[in-house]
């Protein structure tokens, strides 16, 4: 690594950050220079920016406004009114003092520049005549300065130059009159319209970034991996435990399982099952692959998701066990039933405790309402036995081994490996009858995710084909220096 130190000496700080693994093996890189981890850091910085730019359609800048409620809130509110007072007693001061507001004047200046267009040529002319600072001062030495009539100006800029939305903000500027109150306000709106100029280029620049999202985003991982030579470790981890899954049934079911019986397995097949177990990632974890780092979010999100369908896909298929077709098939029973069931799993995927509890009020919502659409059929009212087994498999569906939630849970899984092969991925899924009702939702998930692995296959694919080679073509036994190839 470049101006890294050569071992640790006693003038080295004490507090600098180090990017060496305290159960790194002797030979790991020495501490980094605070220069490299700022390299570093700007690298992986710009990645992230760019990474989310491309892949979140939605993805905006907003104005950051702490809690009241907050320490930071708090600290920020004080100092802000300090600063406003103190501007306030040096306008009212005889003879008034504008040290504060002329430098206020030349950053509005500056602010309003930032949002001129290379098209506006005049407007840029107009802006350094009537705001020269020069001249400000010397009105300033003279008694001469007339702040109204330099903010009416500067609100008539700001009004050719702001978005639609914020033209109601700029109208309402023109009602105010005490110039602190005004300049106050002028730097607010001020600051939400650069926030708007930002995601404006965002958008502008997306179909540019979608082009060269690809090699950009290669390239800069290539500069991390260059500056540090460890950040593929936790991915090779998360692809050997992946290539574990794929190659163990296959030798399994050989005849003559051994050491050296690793054949030709399908790349596609270990990367397809490494990004399904992303789905399944414990959160207390920290070896997350580096390189779906920047997706872990979406990825989280999709998860958690996931399980929530394979719950409420459990329930229905236990619920339509017990109550038969007829009560299933009732029109707006399983609607009713469905509403219920998301609401109570709403937020129950954090804690067990949360979880257990949300489940035995669907146990308790199912019967309810079971028993309200029997009622309406005119039939018998389901047996107390019954009802109590009912009960009991929804209340245990929270186990991780419960062979109903891994049925579903292996049909689901079957699923995105299908949409990940290439496979029509607006098909319904292979579930049993009532549990097609679910196929828009797992379509919807299915497609998130392939377009997450998609992207993230196509940048990466060059780091991971050196590790799956090795660790599925290499022979057991060769050299590490040795091509495997």
């Amino acid at each position: 690594m470049p101006n890294q130190r050569e071992g640790a000496t006693d003038d080295s700080p004490a507090d600098l950050p180090c990017l060496e693994k305290l159960d790194s093996p002797t030979g790991s890189p020495p501490t980094a220079s605070l220069s490299s981890l700022m390299e570093l850091e700007n690298c992986v910085s710009n990645m992230s920016l760019a990474h989310e730019i491309v892949v979140n359609r939605d993805f905006c800048f907003k104005p950051r406004n702490p809690s009241t409620d907050s320490l930071e809130g708090r600290v920020t509110e004080i100092v802000h009114r300090a600063f406003w007072d103190s501007l306030q007693e040096q306008l009212n001061s005889d003879p008034p003092n504008y040290s504060h507001a002329v430098l206020l004047l030349q950053e509005v200046k500056t602010m309003l520049q930032s949002l001129l267009l290379p098209a506006h040529v005049r407007l840029r002319s107009q802006l350094d005549e009537v705001l020269d600072m020069d001249l400000i001062r010397q009105e300033v030495d003279h008694g001469a300065l007339d702040l109204h009539r330099l903010a009416e100006f500067v609100i008539n800029t700001m009004a050719s130059l702001c978005a639609p939305v914020r033209d109601p903000e700029v109208r309402a500027l023109r009602d105010l009159k005490e110039p602190v109150e005004l300049l106050r306000e002028i730097f607010r709106v001020l600051g939400l319209m650069k926030t708007d100029m930002v995601n404006f280029t965002i958008q502008s620049l997306r179909p540019h970034l979608m082009q060269q999202a690809i090699q950009y985003e290669r390239a800069k991982f290539q500069q991390i991996l260059d500056k540090q030579p460890d950040s593929l470790d936790n991915t090779t981890a998360w692809l050997q435990a992946a290539a574990s899954e794929v190659v163990s049934p296959c030798e399994a079911q050989s005849d003559s399982p051994g050491p050296d019986s690793r054949g030709p397995f399908s790349p596609t097949a270990v990367l397809n099952r490494a990004y399904i177990r992303l789905l399944h990632w414990d959160p207390q974890d920290q070896k997350y692959p580096e390189t779906i780092l920047m997706d872990r979010a979406r990825l989280d999100a999709l998860g958690q998701r996931l399980q929530m369908l394979v719950l409420e896909a459990s329930v229905l298929l236990l619920t339509n066990a017990q109550c038969g077709r007829v009560v299933f098939s009732l029109q707006g029973f399983v609607g009713k039933l469905r509403q219920s069931i998301t609401a109570l799993l709403e937020g129950s995927h954090t804690r067990e405790a949360d979880l257990k509890g949300a489940l035995l009020g669907i146990g308790e919502i199912v019967l309810q309402q079971m028993s309200e659409a029997l009622a309406t059929q005119g039939g018998a009212a389901l047996p107390e036995e019954s009802q109590d087994l009912l009960k009991g498999q929804i209340s245990e569906l929270w186990k991780h081994n419960n062979p109903v939630c891994v049925l579903i849970g292996e049909r689901v899984q079957g699923f995105l490996q299908d949409t990940l092969r290439g496979g029509p991925a607006k098909r319904s899924p292979e579930l049993p009858a009532p549990l097609g009702l679910l196929s828009a939702e797992l379509v919807e998930l299915g497609t998130a995710f392939g377009r997450i692995v998609h992207f993230n296959q196509t940048v990466f694919g060059p780091f991971y084909a050196p590790i799956l080679r090795k660790l599925l073509f290499q022979p057991v036994g060769a050299e590490a220096g040795e091509d495997s190839r």
